[in-house]
């Protein structure tokens, strides 16, 4: 029964495992040979380690940005995995989970650039350094290569006068180098998750000076500023030797001055393909923005929610889903992702949208406000879509128990699982899942009244079906006023909730988790219950810390796997 968690949890930690490795290959790998190379002997004259440092950390920050496109071409893998028959089962689940690993490289990209620009940083200042009157034997030999006609130079600080930090600016380099830097500062920075929260579009505009950042990147190591010996030099220079004689250099044999020459950049290299399979996914998203997106609904709840029900050519999805909506009308950039919560058995698929910025807020506009009339559905505004891409709600069906457990608006996604159980009751469809546990907890009484239906159809499905015990869920209001709370004791004896409209009463307050588990591990001593959740951050460490506290040491106790929703 662990078969399929096992499955997903070893590939992604060989996954990360794998990408820590080949960092580390690839850096000791590169130190090493810049360390020995004997091309590159008298520019560890002047530059010592720091040379190996800047080499071995840009090879990384390649190779790490070669990376981190892969994750943005999700819509082409997404392509590649509703279409092909060989990314089935957990290989099309883990797919989608390893699309979070964009982030985990975004850092190494910013670890690696940081030890890349300390680095040369050092370099600068050694070969500054090396030009000064202190500066004696080979270094200030070395240095003082190209001054004479028929020499090429191996430091690019021409006079120990010159400005460090104006002489790195006039350079190609040096420009590149600062662009790179404020573009990987500025997209890290609206990256953070209270960016997102307070302005997404701040977050959606600034993460795309990723192009700047890769124009940058191929053209950062066309100066050829770190420099070594030609192989031509190399056959008639025998650097080994030579070095000892530096004052007996000539243009002639035994030891000719030595000639030198920027190394080849390669940056552009590691990137191309990426870069390739990227606007591949461009094109692929115009072409999939200029297919007709019909709306056939249109719902404005009272609690502030707009429900869209719409209808596309070859849409599949699967529960727990979620799209990208673009609405032309009000920005042509920007695309936003929604959950899904319609069920695949539906002929439509529908979104539900609470106004959470200043986007959304247009949207909700352009369709109708709260208490307008509902426009004719063909003025409404033109809508694009992307889509299905995977979430890990996906594997809800695969554990014999699950836990599914929402806060607010993070309830969109449980909606299209409990049409889709629904559904697969009605057809008799066998499931290995066989318990089914939902908490939402929300703070406006208003909040419920899109769910409650299909909550109330659920309840009354499942006890005609027989299979009440299936689905067992725990609603939970944490906020009210004085006038709701004694209409809420009037009417308490009622056979049915106040609030929902349900069988199952309302809970006022907040739940005691450590309860609720240890009911859970009680009731299932020998399962693996997945435990899913959408909402906050704060919630989401608490529920895997009871994950953690109330699973079983022994292999064959109650063992709970948390899986969060996020976008």
């Amino acid at each position: 029964r662990m078969g399929c968690w096992i499955l997903n949890e070893s590939l992604s930690i060989i996954l990360v495992l794998s990408w820590l490795g080949v960092n580390f290959y690839l850096f000791i790998d590169t130190f090493y040979w810049y360390e020995e190379e004997e091309s590159f002997l008298y520019t560890r004259v002047i530059l010592g380690s720091a040379l190996a440092w800047a080499r071995a950390s840009a090879v990384c920050l390649n190779f790490n940005c070669m990376l981190i496109l892969l994750p943005i071409s999700r819509n082409l893998i997404s392509f590649m995995r509703g279409t092909s028959t060989c990314c089935r089962g957990p290989w099309r689940r883990q797919l989608d989970k390893n699309l979070k690993f964009h982030k985990l490289v975004a850092y190494g990209i910013a670890v690696n650039g940081a030890i890349h620009m300390v680095a040369h940083l050092c370099n600068l200042q050694r070969y500054h350094w090396s030009r000064s009157a202190q500066a004696e034997g080979l270094p200030a030999a070395l240095s003082k290569l190209g001054d004479a006609p028929n020499e090429s130079y191996l430091n690019p600080i021409r006079t120990f006068h010159t400005n460090t930090i104006t002489e790195s600016l006039t350079t190609i380099a040096g420009v590149t180098g600062l662009v790179l830097s404020l573009a990987l500062i500025l997209i890290m920075t609206s990256s953070t998750e209270f960016i997102r929260q307070v302005s997404y579009e701040l977050f959606w505009y600034t993460h795309h000076v990723f192009i700047i950042f890769f124009i940058s990147l191929a053209f950062h190591g066309a100066g050829r500023i770190v420099r070594g010996q030609t192989p031509e030099s190399q056959l008639q220079h025998n650097v080994t030797f030579c070095r000892d004689h530096y004052a007996q250099w000539q243009k002639v044999a035994p030891c000719p001055v030595p000639q030198f020459s920027g190394k080849e950049p390669s940056a552009w290299k590691w990137v191309l393909g990426p870069v390739v399979l990227y606007a591949c996914e461009r094109m692929m998203r115009l072409w999939r923005f200029q297919q007709e997106v019909v709306i056939t609904k249109v719902v404005k709840h009272p609690s502030g929610v707009l429900e869209l029900h719409m209808k596309k050519r070859d849409f599949q999805m699967a529960p727990g889903q979620y799209i990208l909506i673009q609405c032309p009308s009000i920005s042509r950039l920007e695309w936003h992702p929604f959950t899904l919560t319609s069920a695949p058995q539906e002929n439509f698929f529908s979104v539900h949208i609470r106004v959470a910025g200043d986007w959304t807020e247009a949207l909700c506009q352009a369709f109708g406000a709260e208490g307008q009339a509902s426009k004719e559905l063909w003025s409404l505004p033109r809508l694009a879509v992307d889509g299905p891409f995977g979430t890990p709600l996906t594997d809800v069906f695969h554990y014999p128990v699950s836990v599914c457990i929402a806060a607010g608006i993070g309830v969109t996604p449980f909606a299209s699982l409990l049409k889709s159980i629904w559904y697969k009751c009605e057809s008799q469809t066998q499931m290995k899942l066989s318990k089914v546990y939902f908490y939402w907890i929300c703070r406006d009484p208003k909040a419920f009244e899109w769910f409650a239906d299909l909550l109330l159809s659920l309840e009354t499905f499942m006890s005609e079906q027989g299979k009440a015990h299936f689905l067992s869920y725990h609603i939970f209001l944490t906020g009210w006023d004085e006038n709701q709370a004694v209409h809420i004791a009037l009417h308490w004896d009622e056979s049915t909730d106040v609030v929902t409209g349900l069988k199952q009463k309302t809970f006022y307050g907040r739940p005691n988790w450590n309860n609720e588990f240890r009911q859970m591990a009680y009731a299932h001593p020998s399962s693996s219950i997945g435990v899913f959740f959408c909402g906050p951050k704060a919630l989401s460490k608490m529920l895997q810390r009871m994950c953690r506290l109330y699973s079983s040491a022994d292999p064959k106790g109650v063992h709970f796997y948390y899986n969060k929703e996020s976008f």
